[in-house]
């Protein structure tokens, strides 16, 4: 993955290299001798010149050159022959001379002037002439400044490259950022688009990881809000069913006789126990969802063996098998357990016939644990299995009484430790529902 911080940072890094290399390249070229015997206007072309002088009008026209030169730009010369003898006087003195020598031999060497040579070759006669300049260095210094024209522009360059890598750089952070508030505006309002930010999740950096991260989040929070939704909807309709009934028992009973009242009182109490339940259940599913306590260790063959006693108590005429490993421990949340496990035996219980037993198995599969209800009803169609544990869902043509809220229940906790409820008709017969949870919870916050 391509880090955002590794680009930013190189980024910078290029963008200093590049004023600080360009900065040494014109000090250096600046103080380069071929760069001042190229632009300097009083060296540029003056061993041409010279030469050309010296060998049509003689050694007088030449020497008035460099006097000429040195009034104007204070630069004296010096021209020797091949031999490495003076061609004409020239306009360094013999004690500037002098004392040049001895700043040479000398260990500080510093000279109040700066020295070049530069060679020339006649076309005409073919001799070398070898010049030697010496400028003064607040002649050169003011040369220095007068001649900034290209060394600015040079900047004005950098510069230009500078702001363009910085407008990429800051492009590359305030487009995915603008993208990513527009989808946080968006899920804010309830229009959030999952494709939305599609195409940034493609980035292999941070931005990508953000954007991918932020789409699971988008989905994940459009579908917990239309399950909330839809789960409104689903107590609205489920409640409006008893409170129907409980109004027309009521009605009924305002304009019954004594005798015929005493007669409705069971339907008006049992109306009432069916809508208590009704509700009990549904504080149930969001205590679930809501519970923020901390896991605890569990241990489950006391809690299973509480369960099968209850299971047992509440229908004697149907048998409980638990077949459990032993040593059965989790971290989790019991209540949670317990009350999903309940969940699935009630539910066996309601479909399981007379006579037969209900088997409870717990056995635990590695890092895991799997707890399972089995009953000999008569099982549900497969094309309805994918449904079942949806809150209010009931399979089409069940009969036995319930608010389809169990299976829901049992599913939200198995969910909340990191795991899953799992339900299939069993090969040999009848209904399976198991939960599958893991040692330690992997998931805090409620599917």
């Amino acid at each position: 993955m391509r880090s955002l911080f590794w680009r930013i940072l190189a980024s910078f890094w290029l963008a200093i290299a590049l004023v600080a290399g360009l900065s040494i390249l014109i000090g250096h070229m600046l103080n380069q001798d071929a760069w001042i015997l190229s632009r300097h206007p009083g060296l540029n072309n003056l061993a041409q010149e010279w030469t050309q002088l010296y060998e049509a009008q003689g050694e007088e026209a030449a020497q008035d050159l460099l006097q000429q030169r040195k009034r104007q730009y204070h630069i004296d010369v010096q021209v020797l022959n091949e031999s490495g003898d003076p061609v004409v006087r020239g306009t360094f003195p013999r004690r500037a001379a002098a004392f040049e020598a001895r700043q040479n031999d000398s260990q500080d060497g510093h000279l109040p002037w700066r020295r070049l040579t530069a060679e020339y070759t006649s076309e005409k006669t073919g001799d070398t002439y070898l010049l030697i300049y010496r400028i003064p260095h607040p002649e050169l210094d003011e040369w220095h400044r007068s001649s900034l024209t290209w060394p600015l522009s040079a900047l004005v360059i950098a510069l230009i490259v500078l702001t363009l890598f910085s407008l990429l750089v800051t492009l590359s952070i305030t487009r995915p950022l603008s993208r990513l508030r527009g989808a946080v505006h968006d899920l804010g309002q309830a229009t959030y688009q999952q494709n939305s930010l599609a195409q940034l999740a493609n980035r292999r950096d941070e931005f990508g990881v953000l954007a991918t991260d932020f789409n699971r989040m988008g989905a994940r929070l459009q579908s917990l809000i239309g399950s909330q939704r839809q789960l409104l909807r689903d107590v609205s309709h489920e409640l409006r069913s008893p409170l129907a009934r409980l109004r027309i028992a009521l009605a009924l009973a305002e304009r019954a006789t004594p005798e015929e009242r005493e007669k409705l009182w069971p339907r008006l109490t049992r109306e009432c126990d069916r809508l208590e339940a009704l509700i009990s259940e549904i504080l149930v599913l969001a205590r679930v969802d809501a519970d923020n306590a901390s896991a605890e260790d569990v241990d489950l063959n006391p809690l299973l063996k509480t369960l099968q006693k209850d299971a047992q108590l509440g229908a004697p005429d149907q048998a409980v098998n638990l077949i459990a490993d032993t040593d059965l421990h989790l971290k989790g949340w019991p209540t949670m357990i317990e009350r999903a496990v309940d969940n699935l035996l009630r539910n066996a219980q309601r479909f399981n016939p007379p006579g037969l037993p209900i088997e409870l198995q717990a056995q635990r599969l590695g890092e895991r644990i799997l707890i399972s209800v089995r009953d000999h009803g008569p099982g549900v169609e497969a094309e309805y299995l994918s449904q079942l544990g949806e809150p209010f869902y009931r399979a089409p043509g069940q009969t036995a009484q319930g608010h389809g809220l169990g299976l829901a229940i049992a599913r939200r906790a198995a969910e909340r430790h990191g795991g899953s409820l799992i339900l299939a008709n069993h090969a040999e017969g009848g209904f399976i529902a198991s939960i599958d949870l893991p040692l330690v919870p992997g998931v805090v916050t409620p599917g």
